[in-house]
């Protein structure tokens, strides 16, 4: 089992923030240190124990989606080695794990592409027919997949808020029409080049979520991370029922056992602090992370 890494702690940069999983440090003026710590969170909240080995697994798959789908649009790799802007007694916290990415102004919307009805999206249809201001068939069910992609983005949250999802109008007025025409049919065809990919190793990507900025001549650039068990929901495709919720490579597991976890006799409440999670639940974790890049990759 690797070193876990709760927290990156850099003297040689200075840091800027930490979100939920990545610290990020300025490099210049014009670079972005982005270190994909161990931390999980679920529910909005952050784990108190660290997942070992997560991050790294999160940047190699990461890497991976970003080299395989760079045709499409360009993304914020430098081409750089991260451990060559950190202290040489730095390097072991960022090996395998960071990315040394442009800066850039990134929009503020959250890119979603649903290719299957679940979650956020499920509970609105019922309720609507439809999810985002998008009218879809009647007699879908849970899990099921849709006729075709569709772009349905959110706004992006502060730290400890809930994304929240908007129309393709209320887009348009945040980022202007053209622009968020572009970034609709871009996200629609990572997604659906990633998912075509995906399924011929055994894995339905339900969902994903995609950030964009622009870099200093306006151009569009893909950032953050990509196609992640994070920022995606992976179904392993020999468990996939329609009508089913299909069990999942990214923190479902986690999910799952905070549903059930009694804090003083009583369900958590979703709040900080989390309740500490057992080993079973970390290793299994862990290995799904693990299961999901070895099939990727394979």
């Amino acid at each position: 089992m690797p070193e876990a890494l709760l927290q990156s702690n850099l003297k040689s940069l200075p840091l800027l923030a930490r979100g939920k999983v990545r610290d990020n440090y300025a490099v210049g003026d014009d670079r972005l240190l982005m270190v994909a710590s161990d931390r999980l969170s679920a529910f909005d909240v952050v784990m108190g124990e660290p997942i070992p080995g997560k991050g790294e697994l999160l940047t190699r798959m990461a890497l991976f989606w970003f080299e395989r789908l760079k045709h499409v649009v360009p993304n914020h790799l430098t081409g750089e080695e991260p451990e060559s802007v950190v202290a040489p007694d730095e390097r072991a916290q960022v090996r395998g794990r960071a990315m040394l990415v442009k800066r850039l102004a990134p929009l503020p919307i959250e890119a979603v592409v649903r290719g299957y009805l679940a979650g956020s999206g499920w509970k609105e249809y019922q309720q609507s027919q439809s999810v985002c201001g998008i009218a879809l068939p009647p007699g879908l069910k849970n899990a099921s997949r849709l006729p075709a992609p569709i772009f349905t983005p959110a706004t992006k949250a502060e730290a400890g808020a809930h994304d929240e999802n908007i129309s393709f109008e209320q887009a348009a007025s945040l980022i202007g029409r053209e622009l968020a025409e572009r970034v609709r049919a871009i996200s629609i065809r990572l997604y659906s080049e990633a998912a075509a990919y995906a399924l011929t190793k055994g894995i339905v990507i339900a969902d994903t979520k995609f950030e964009f900025g622009l870099d200093a001549t306006g151009t569009l650039t893909l950032m953050d991370e990509v196609l992640t068990p994070d920022s995606s929901r992976y179904w392993p495709v020999e468990s996939y029922r329609e009508g089913e919720n299909p069990p999942s490579y990214d923190k479902q597991f986690v999910r799952d056992w905070l549903e059930a976890a009694r804090v003083n006799g009583q369900p958590w409440n979703k709040r900080a602090p989390a309740p500490s999670l057992p080993a079973a639940v970390i290793d299994k974790t862990a290995a799904k992370y693990a299961e999901a890049l070895a099939r990727l990759t394979a």
